[in-house]
This record gives C-alpha cells, structure tokens and sequence, in this order.
C-alpha cells in the first residue's frame, strides 16, 4: 500500500496524543513520516497531522503552548492540507464543554464538543460510520467497514452553513452511539476524524492512504 513518491508528513508533538502509533500507521501507508512540534518543520510539510486525547481544555492548552494554534491556522490560510485525530479532531471546533466548563476550540467550525449521551460511556470500541456521497476520506471503504473510537464527547449538531454558491459544503460523516454524532469531517484542506484510524486496521490505513494521496 506504498506511494510512489513519499509525501513528508508532520506529526504535531504538543503532548497530547499517541505521537507513536500515528507514525507507524504513517509509515505503513507509504509517507515520510517526522514527529516534531518545530514551527518550520511543520509548516513546511506537506500534511499536518494532529493527534489528541484526553481533556479538550489540557489539549487546547498543550496546543496553543507548541504554537500549534497559530501553525493550524497558517497552513489552513494557505491552503496546506491539515487533519485531526480524535481530540485533535475535537478542538476545531468553536468550543467544548467539559464538568459545566467551557473553552474555546481553534473555531476552523462552528458548534460546541459535549458529552455523548448513550447508554454506555465511553463509546469505546468499533463502529461503522456513514459518509456522505462523493467522500475521498473514505473512498475504497464499503458501507460495512468498522473503526476504532474511544471518546465520552462529541459533536452532536452541525452548523456550518455555506452562504457562497461558489464554495463546496464541507462533507460531514456521522456515526451513531447512543445517538448521532460527527464521525469525520472533509472541508478543503481540513480534515479530521473522531475515529482513530491509526488503531482502526485495514480501513483506518485506507482513509491515511486516501488523506495521503491529496497532498
């Protein structure tokens, strides 16, 4: 499942995240893999993968403190291709709310990460996800295709509206437990995921390998 010609992938080391297994899942598919939290290095790859879990306010403070708040926002405003995982999915969006807490999020979306009401949480373990048509992320995958999640919050409403025909609508992925909730996002060159595909087998590869192939 190698690329012909490696594309060089920053995985953004603030602290929080499973920096490893991300790199090894990277590597698999075929990238050029470096974990660093170096400015230039990272603004200077050709993707930005950013990890997270736990806490979204000790992630949003680990983040900002690595500059990767400002790095998220500079490769975004030039076009060059970004993704998050879990988390780093997470923080994103405009805030999250976590014990009656709230704290703002990298506001690339709008809406609000909470608690996920389900009978069970965490939500741990694999689940299957719905994408929208015409989806790159998961191009390849079939309806029954499974991925690996762990998270007690979620997304569970979306809110972005496009106001200007000539811009596409961002690609939004549900999946359900307990309730419906954001699975995955494509929106030009931000991409994130709720699922861990680095844990998530054959098809978490297929949706790196997918990710890869833009860049």
């Amino acid at each position: 499942m190698g690329l012909s010609t490696p594309k060089k992938v920053v995985v953004f080391d603030y602290g929080f995240g499973n920096v490893r297994s991300a790199e090894r899942a990277l590597a698999r598919v075929g990238a050029d893999v470096e974990i660093t939290h170096d400015y230039d290095r990272a603004m200077n790859a050709d993707g930005l993968l950013v990890p997270g879990v736990g806490a979204f306010a000790a992630c949003m403070a680990g983040l900002k403190e690595a500059r990767g708040d400002w790095i998220v926002g500079r490769r975004l405003a030039g076009g060059r291709p970004v993704m998050g995982i879990c988390v780093g999915m997470q923080i994103l969006f405009e805030r999250g709310i976590e014990h009656g807490v709230e704290t703002a999020g990298l506001d690339e979306w709008p809406g609000a990460v909470e608690p996920l009401k389900a009978p069970v949480v965490p939500h741990m373990g694999w689940n299957t996800v719905e994408p929208p048509a015409g989806s790159a992320l998961f191009a390849g995958l079939d309806d029954e295709a499974r991925f690996y999640f762990v998270h007690s919050y979620a997304v569970r409403h979306w809110s972005l509206e496009i106001g200007n025909a000539a811009m596409r609508a961002p690609l939004v992925t549900w999946s359900t437990h307990g309730e419906p909730f954001v699975a995955a996002v494509e929106n030009g060159a931000l991409w994130a995921t709720q699922f861990h595909p680095e844990k998530s087998g054959d098809a978490g590869a297929q949706t790196l390998t997918n990710w890869i192939e833009t860049l």
